[in-house]
């Protein structure tokens, strides 16, 4: 296991400037996820971590030593493409092999190496078979062998989940998180699906146009965003715009056109005063509908103009004036389609209402 780290990397493409001085810290076996929209520099930070792009400034390390100048084959890493590339006129054993072949490897040691890698991905069946008789989810399996079998420190992968369907998706999941723990890998994992980070990641770096805009556990990122990108690329939320009234030890108090909300500030770098101007992020499963009392702190009052009835959970629509729609997501719900809920008030506790500074959709760590 090997710990990566970065220092104010950046890399154009002519005028184009993929990467923005970026600064990493990746922790030795760590599972750690670049995530970002296309375009957002996530690959060619993979490919500088790899050796297979120069950066035209900054440094990147791991165990400490210096690599930037060094040769991807000398690196000790090893890097899964998002196509497989895998040899159709060639097995699954040869295919595995071909690396430690080029190496001029004893026969003996390359056939006890692939073993090993086939076993890790739970192919030892598949040996002899051709590629191109195999299912999507078991080329994918034989792409992450041929990588394991040169014995890397670092595992980088690139989409590696993007051509399987749904549910393959989901198993090679957990499978690529077994094996990365089990071989004892540091894993770099591009993706652009939040789903597949938060499920899967230890640690998650959010980039967007070519700069890190936010890291950290999945848990911290999806409910603390740091700014509106944030907080609306890692998932569905409601904005509601506002003015701040009151702020203490990170906890703010801001007047809406929907009434007082608590909440507690994204950004920790961000020191608002009483007066500025400020936008709540609600994600909607945190809307609650109450008992229509007196809307307390909190509270929300409309009508329901939509409702989605899925089973395990209903996506409804309230409608609360002043141009504001909110999407609100109720898990077990009793009905259909709101009836009898016309008007409805509903409540958000104040750990759920992230207050963010208005334009900060770019903003740097």
């Amino acid at each position: 296991m090997i710990s990566i780290r970065t220092e104010s990397v950046s890399k154009s493409f002519g005028s184009t400037r993929a990467l923005d001085g970026v600064t990493l810290e990746i922790e030795p076996g760590e599972l750690f996820f670049l995530l970002g929209p296309s375009g957002c520099g996530k690959t060619t930070l993979l490919r500088v971590l790899a050796g297979f792009a120069t950066p035209d400034a900054g440094s990147v390390f791991l165990d400490g030593v210096d690599v930037t100048g060094v040769p991807p084959h000398r690196r000790r890493t090893a890097l899964m493409f998002q196509n497989y590339a895998l040899w159709p006129h060639l097995n699954v054993f040869r295919n595995v092999a071909f690396g430690l072949e080029q190496q001029k490897l004893p026969k003996t040691q390359i056939a006890a190496q692939v073993r090993h890698a086939l076993a890790a991905v739970r192919l030892e069946d598949c040996a002899q078979r051709s590629v191109d008789a195999l299912s999507g989810g078991q080329q994918q399996r034989v792409a992450l062998a041929r990588a394991l079998v040169v014995r890397p420190q670092c595992l980088l992968l690139d989409e590696p989940l993007s051509n399987l369907d749904a549910q393959l998706r989901l198993e090679m999941r957990h499978e690529i998180r077994r094996v990365s723990k089990e071989s004892g890998l540091t894993t770099v994992y591009v993706t652009h699906d939040q789903k597949e980070a938060l499920a899967t990641a230890d640690r998650i770096a959010i980039l967007h146009e070519g700069r890190v805009v936010q890291s950290g556990s999945p848990v911290s990122v999806y409910r603390l965003p740091h700014n509106a990108f944030v907080a609306s690329f890692m998932g569905e939320t409601n904005f509601v715009p506002g003015a701040l009234r009151q702020i203490a030890a990170g906890v703010a108090i801001v007047e809406t056109s929907l009434g007082a909300f608590r909440g507690r500030l994204g950004n920790p770098h961000w020191n608002p005063a009483p007066g500025e101007k400020a936008l709540l992020s609600i994600r909607p499963e945190a809307i609650e509908f109450a008992s229509p009392s007196e809307t307390p702190i909190n509270g929300i009052r409309g009508r329901v103009a939509g409702s989605l009835y899925f089973g395990e959970i209903a996506r409804h629509v309230i409608d609360a004036g002043d141009g504001l729609r909110l999407n609100v997501a109720e898990l077990n719900p009793s009905d259909a389609q709101g009836a009898g809920r016309k008007s409805v008030t509903a409540v958000v506790r104040a750990e759920d209402v992230i207050v963010l500074e208005p334009g900060s959709s770019c903003s740097a760590l």
